[in-house]
């Protein structure tokens, strides 16, 4: 990777393909036989509890239970659980719980609950004997192994997966299933297309804030890119669905804060072109990660994406130019990826 400093960030960016294909070889049973506990449940609707980049791989899950599975999906409250003692109504839910560490104590609560009530239960977690693989009836372990930076990357990434790893085996579709076994070698291919784009990240390194959209299942994707960017950047960035962007933040054009947009086709979505449109018109730095070629052309900074990716696996591939985006304003500011000032790998909430 064409960076001057080796980090553990940049690392883990590029275990990445390994750590997705160990967990669809020896995670897939697992989830067959979670999907099989899932289906005598017969659950009328889902609830992900998560923070953090946890939570953005939850609301991929949104999207993703929705419109493959279809059930309405929402993410939990956990404040209601621990600092309200509220007790809302389970029963019929699958309740999923997403942690890194499995150690969060509200996250932990939500499971804990869900169980009592009868829901059927699953954690998904790189630690297997944490609080929250205690709390619940199934575990689909990530498989990721040690991951050292603060900032998450390949426990998100190895996160998405399960969730659609769960959707593959609760649809039964073979299809489905053929799809996510090419999703290490597309990612491979995005950290190829993009390690030497680095340096591209230095003109931006005096913004102190940016834009980060998405539609769809990529609105997780410009969640998690923001996130990726504050954490190791110290830079204000917001992650926002595109339509949401037009009911008024989109004023913020006027102020040519740079915008990056998370745009993979086939699908195009109307507002996030007309976004970029703007963009154009009112001379705002954008970074594009898609790909569209009419789109890397527009684009003050293009980051490639593999093309021909399913749509509902797009968000595992998106991420990798995103992180490798953080990962070049981070050196370009010259701050330590690693270790951001303030944060720890763990944190506990309630």
């Amino acid at each position: 990777m064409a960076s001057s400093v080796a980090t553990l960030f940049e690392t883990e960016i590029r275990e990445q393909p390994e750590a997705l294909a160990r967990l669809l070889r020896e995670g897939s049973a697992t989830a067959e036989r979670i999907a099989d506990g899932v289906r005598r449940k017969a659950p009328r609707f889902a609830v992900l509890a998560a923070r953090g980049s946890s939570d953005n791989a939850a609301c991929y899950g949104q999207y993703l239970l929705g419109i493959e599975n279809g059930l309405i999906a929402a993410l939990a409250t956990p404040s209601l659980f621990t600092q309200y003692h509220a007790t809302p109504s389970l029963g019929d839910a699958l309740v999923v719980g997403i942690s890194q560490s499995g150690q969060s104590p509200d996250i932990v609560a939500v499971v804990r609950e869900g169980r009592r009530q009868g829901a059927v239960t699953v954690a998904i977690t790189n630690e297997p004997a944490s609080p929250l693989a205690a709390a619940a009836e199934h575990v689909l372990a990530l498989l990721a192994g040690p991951e050292r930076a603060v900032a998450a990357t390949k426990t998100y990434t190895t996160q998405v997966l399960a969730l659609a790893m769960l959707s593959a085996a609760l649809r039964g579709d073979e299809q489905r299933w053929l799809e996510l076994r090419r999703i290490p070698d597309l990612v491979r291919e995005a950290i190829d297309r993009n390690a030497n784009r680095l340096a591209l990240a230095a003109p931006f390194r005096d913004e102190e804030r940016l834009v980060v959209l998405g539609r769809g299942y990529n609105f997780a994707t410009a969640l998690e890119v923001a996130l990726k960017v504050k954490e190791t950047s110290g830079i204000l960035a917001d992650g926002y669905s595109s339509a949401d962007f037009h009911h008024g933040p989109k004023a913020l054009l006027e102020a040519r804060i740079p915008v990056l947009v998370v745009a993979p086709g086939p699908r195009t979505f109307d507002d996030l072109d007309g976004i970029v449109g703007l963009a154009r018109e009112r001379k705002v730095p954008l970074v594009a990660i898609t790909d569209r070629e009419e789109l890397l052309k527009q684009a003050d900074v293009g980051l490639p994406l593999p093309p021909g990716v399913p749509e509902w696996l797009s968000p595992l591939v998106a991420a990798i130019p995103g992180q490798l985006w953080a990962l070049g304003l981070s050196l370009a500011r010259g701050m330590q990826p690693d270790a951001p000032p303030g944060l720890s790998k763990i944190t506990h909430t309630r």
